[in-house]
């Protein structure tokens, strides 16, 4: 078997991700990616065993990162020392980094929207980093329902409430034909107003 390269993994990914955004997930197949990398049927499976596999990487590679890197900032010990209302602040941009993107990852996730009622691309999507960000939110709501910042006794709940007030200035942005490209600025002011309204609405004086 011929060495795997992370350079010829990324080379497929790319490839693979122009297929499923021409073609969409279902019509998509592994002979379409094959072929425009350059490569292959067995080099391809070498690297992703499965149509399943290689969609799951494109999303992680193209979009869900974002929402992983959250994640992550959200479990650093950095992080821990700060108030709720900068936590939220630093997740909510990190998810809404992807509207300053090329925006292959929106129009990964409208795929995904478009498709899920008739195949599990949607439960493909969801394992491939927005459960992990989502638990990682989670953890935090529960935090500080615990010491007393946040009311409420469903730390999950409080978790999609945030999560939808972030996503709510960009659900529009999915009917555009063309999408328009977002500076930091606006980004920040997007989720300043949503930290602001899910504080409001959820948090308990003294935050």
């Amino acid at each position: 078997m011929r060495t795997l390269t992370e350079q010829k993994k990324n080379e497929i990914l790319t490839s693979a991700s122009s297929v499923f955004l021409e073609q969409g997930y279902e019509r998509a197949s592994m002979d379409g990616v094959a072929k425009q990398a350059g490569c292959s049927k067995a080099t391809l499976y070498n690297y992703f065993p499965s149509k399943e596999n290689l969609f799951e990487a494109v999303v992680r590679s193209f979009s869900t990162n974002y929402l992983t890197r959250a994640a992550d900032e959200l479990r650093s010990s950095e992080n821990a020392l700060l108030p709720l209302t900068q936590k939220l602040q630093r997740f909510g941009e990190g998810m809404l980094g992807v509207m300053m993107s090329d925006w292959k990852a929106l129009q990964l996730y409208r795929i995904v929207v478009g498709e899920a009622g008739h195949s599990d691309i949607g439960e493909l999507f969801y394992e491939s980093g927005v459960r992990e960000s989502m638990n990682a939110l989670t953890a935090v709501m529960a935090h500080h329902i615990e010491n007393g910042e946040l009311s409420g006794n469903s730390a999950a709940q409080r978790a999609k409430q945030f999560s939808a007030l972030v996503k709510a200035e960009a659900d529009e942005l999915f009917l555009l034909r063309k999408l328009p490209v977002y500076t930091q600025s606006e980004v920040v002011t997007m989720v300043e107003s949503a930290v602001d309204l899910f504080i409001k609405g959820a948090g308990n004086n003294g935050i």
